[in-house]
């Protein structure tokens, strides 16, 4: 179901824009994301920085409408943690005894705080492009995950021939190579907490890191649960096989 709303909001990757320029994006480089391998586990670290930068830089235009704040804690925050970032959001609640609605800082219950109260403030906002919402914007893409890193490093300067309309910015590794949403990574850009270089590529791997966990938070459970069914279904098979050989024992083949 989340899989199916993210696809209704997200036409495109990041901003709904359609193909603007002839010719046909290059695969995304494979980053080699250690939740990507088939018994793959997500980096701690890198799920934390990643958030950090989502609500210093993505959250100015990106909502993430299906993540409650509660949600920090299974990234390795503490409670008293998610619940200081929780309240440094001011979120609409009500009505009240008067039938008024009003503001009160967000708590753990309540989901990320959207930065547009509606879609025709978000296109007014943004040159009348929709960024989309990124709950699981991984999910949206074809090798979303690389897809999604490409693109934050893809900014380049126009290949000689190639105009670009207004207010339009060229990715390599966009289709059509021109998005709406400007290159709005910078080195240094964030100071991370853990003493991580803040680069271009770091602050992209993490972001990716944080929204591909956001889009299957329950990843790491349900590959613990399918390797623990193998060994059960293991143990079970040879246990049944050697009943089998042991019933069978004093018959003549």
């Amino acid at each position: 179901m989340r899989v199916l709303k993210a696809l209704a909001l997200a036409a495109s990757v990041f901003v709904a824009t359609p193909a603007l320029a002839a010719g046909e994006a290059p695969a995304a480089p494979n980053a080699g994301f250690s939740f990507n391998a088939l018994l793959g586990t997500f980096d701690r670290g890198a799920q934390q920085r990643g958030f950090q930068v989502y609500k210093e830089v993505c959250s100015a235009c990106h909502g993430m409408r299906l993540m409650s704040y509660r949600n920090l804690l299974d990234i390795g925050l503490s409670e008293s943690e998610a619940r200081a970032i929780a309240a440094s959001f001011q979120v609409t609640d009500g009505p009240n005894d008067e039938g008024a609605m009003f503001e009160r800082p967000a708590r753990l219950s309540d989901r990320f705080r959207s930065p547009f109260p509606n879609d025709q403030a978000a296109r007014a906002g943004n040159n009348g492009a929709l960024p989309p919402d990124l709950s699981v914007i991984t999910k949206a893409r074809h090798d979303g995950a690389n897809y999604v890193r490409a693109l934050l490093i893809g900014y380049r300067d126009p290949p000689p021939g190639v105009t670009v309309m207004d207010g339009m910015h060229y990715n390599e590794y966009f289709p059509g190579h021109q998005i709406a949403m400007p290159n709005v990574l910078n080195d240094g850009q964030v100071t991370y907490a853990d003493g991580t270089n803040a680069t271009v590529d770091q602050m992209a791997r993490d972001v990716t890191t944080f929204l591909a966990w956001a889009a299957e938070p329950e990843t790491e459970r349900r590959r613990q649960m399918g390797v623990k069914i193998l060994v059960f279904l293991a143990i079970l098979g040879g246990l049944a096989y050697a009943t089998k050989r042991k019933v069978w024992a004093d018959v003549k083949h």
